[in-house]
């Protein structure tokens, strides 16, 4: 909480230095997305996404009449994904699972994540000349993820019952990642206020999952000297932007 309290701190700062002749423009988003996760290990696989919403306050600063810095904070809420573990192991070992399965779950087990982030994007904004009422616009951004709640679900191991929802804040990392592109149109209500409307991707950089497990491998035997489960796991999203510009 110290690190979001700073980094808004920073970000209302910037807004103080910069230019007096800078147009700044504040709005809110309420944008519905589409996540889901990836990771490095073959045999660990994407199956399902998870509907989600990103709700918060944005923050325009123009240097130039159509090129602005872009910044924000709000939340990023039930991103993460569903991952098919193609090989039994030990998972989530940091969670309050039913202690029959904390040695052994089945080959075929699927973890569904379920994540809350206090986001705040970094980046620029391009935008066109107006056209009658409208603006086209672009977003490259960078923005940082900071955990502040997960829950999971344990879907195709028997002796868990696949609704139950548990926490597993200690098995995602606190910090995520990820780099984007946003484009759309503006349309303008008033002389200062526009609606705004587009798609966005987002990709995953940083591993989101804490890979405290291991994987059975059945050239070792079980259950002995097997690997660690150190797969790197990525959230991505598809977003649909929803907002007003003031």
């Amino acid at each position: 909480m110290k690190k979001i309290v700073a980094l808004a701190a920073f970000f209302l700062a910037l807004a103080t230095l910069l230019p007096a002749q800078s147009d700044i423009r504040f709005g809110f988003q309420l944008s519905p997305t589409f996540t889901w996760m990836t990771t490095s290990a073959s045999r660990i696989n994407p199956s399902g996404s998870n509907l989600g919403l990103k709700l918060g306050m944005l923050g325009e600063f123009y240097f130039r009449e159509n090129y602005a810095f872009i910044s924000g904070i709000g939340f990023g809420f039930n991103h993460g994904g569903t991952l098919l573990h193609e090989v039994g192991g030990t998972y989530w070992t940091k969670t309050d699972l039913p202690a029959d399965t904390l040695g052994n779950q089945n080959t075929g087990v699927k973890l569904k994540y379920g994540i809350q982030y206090v986001e705040i994007p970094i980046g620029l904004k391009l935008r066109t000349k107006e056209f009658g009422y409208l603006r086209y616009f672009m977003e490259p951004a960078i923005t940082l993820g900071f955990k502040t709640q997960a829950q999971g679900r344990v879907i195709g191991e028997s002796r868990i019952d696949s609704e139950e929802k548990f926490d597993i804040r200690r098995e995602v990392n606190a910090l995520n990642l990820s780099w984007g592109i946003t484009g759309g149109l503006e349309y303008s209500l008033s002389e200062s206020t526009s609606l705004v409307g587009g798609l966005g991707i987002q990709i995953g950089f940083a591993d989101t999952t804490d890979d405290n497990g291991t994987a059975f491998d059945a050239r070792r035997g079980w259950p002995g000297s097997n690997p660690r489960e150190d797969s790197k796991g990525r959230v991505n999203a598809f977003i649909l932007r929803l907002g007003v510009i003031f």
